[in-house]
């Protein structure tokens, strides 16, 4: 699965241009899908995508969802995505230079491989090869509303009972 949609990556036909040949190479090996706003699709198509990306339209996000966690590898320029990601446990390429979610790379379960083909396809490579780990950070469980109950049922009220008048 791919995601493309910052300014940065979609608006420069040089650097989109970089990124579908890169792209194109990966989906030789494995099918890519990318769910893509009208805008970002109509860029990719006047740059002339491989035939190997299927372009779709947006997708509902339960939709969404479900193609991220049955994928073999998703490459994003989405932050929420390299989370998502981390929790379905699908190894995750960030096609930016820096990350606003360290953790999900602190955990080996996201590369910034940014906009160079060879770091993409490398990377790519050793997602599609098994060595990427499969774990999540600690307490990303999905229990944590169980954890904040918890807390605030724990808590006196009679402590902060104050009288008025």
């Amino acid at each position: 699965m791919v995601t493309l949609h910052r300014p940065a990556n979609v608006d420069d036909p040089e650097v989109l241009a970089e990124l579908l040949g890169a792209l194109a190479e990966v989906a030789e090996r494995v099918p890519l899908v990318l769910p893509a706003h009208p805008r970002a699709a109509e860029r990719m198509r006047q740059a002339n995508a491989s035939p190997n990306l299927r372009i779709v339209e947006s997708m509902g996000y339960l939709d969404f969802l479900a193609v991220q966690a049955g994928a073999a590898l998703v490459l994003t320029d989405s932050g929420g995505i390299q989370e998502e990601t981390t929790v379905l446990g699908v190894p995750c390429l960030t096609l930016r230079e820096n990350t606003e979610r360290p953790i999900t790379v602190h955990e080996g379960t996201n590369r910034v491989v940014g906009r160079d083909r060879s770091a993409i396809l490398a990377a790519a490579e050793d997602a599609l090869a098994g060595r990427f780990p499969v774990r999540r950070p600690a307490l990303w469980d999905g229990k944590a509303g169980e954890r904040i109950a918890d807390v605030l049922t724990s808590i006196d009220l009679t402590a902060l009972h104050r009288p008025t008048g």
